[in-house]
């Protein structure tokens, strides 16, 4: 009975090298932040902060990277049915929606729907503010989902969008 011994693979010295190259930028990979495409939902007086956190998300070095699929200006329309579209539409394509906190996020007409639009969608939801606390007042369906609420620092956002994202239903 003459048996074969199992076979070796030999690999040179350069395939070798391409392997561990290979395997060194996996794991590099599997440390970077994954971008995610987010919706930001906010009140329009708070214009000028959201495009300070939209613009620190495109930093280089940033601790979070998004796509931001939020309405960069609002809607000319009253008709709300076109606006709500239009907005869906957005959500949709987004994997989590933050929330920016402000005094008056609590009175925009159209916050508290975009939350609900985002649960309904299946879609994370954060919240996030500016300063050493939340505002006192938050929109009705942001507590009615126990949303994760953070404050604006890149490891905050960062964590609770990843979190969000992996969470979402």
């Amino acid at each position: 009975m003459g048996g074969r011994g199992g076979s070796r693979r030999h690999f040179s010295p350069e395939r070798l090298k391409d392997l561990s190259q290979t395997a060194r930028e996996a794991l590099r990979k599997a440390d970077e932040p994954q971008r995610r495409s987010v919706f930001i939902s906010f009140a329009s007086e708070d214009l000028d902060e959201v495009n300070l956190l939209r613009g620190q998300a495109k930093n280089e070095g940033s601790a979070f990277d998004l796509i931001d699929r939020s309405l960069q200006e609002p809607y000319d329309s009253d008709r709300a049915e076109y606006i709500k579209q239009g907005i869906r539409q957005r959500i949709n394509q987004s994997s989590v929606t933050l929330v920016y906190l402000s005094s008056d996020t609590v009175n925009s007409k159209w916050v508290d729907w975009e939350i609900r639009e985002s649960v309904r969608l299946g879609k994370g939801v954060i919240g996030v503010y500016k300063g050493n606390a939340p505002p006192e007042r938050l929109p009705a369906a942001l507590q009615e989902i126990k949303a994760n609420i953070v404050p604006w620092t890149h490891e905050a956002i960062a964590d609770a969008i990843e979190r969000a994202s992996r969470e979402r239903k």
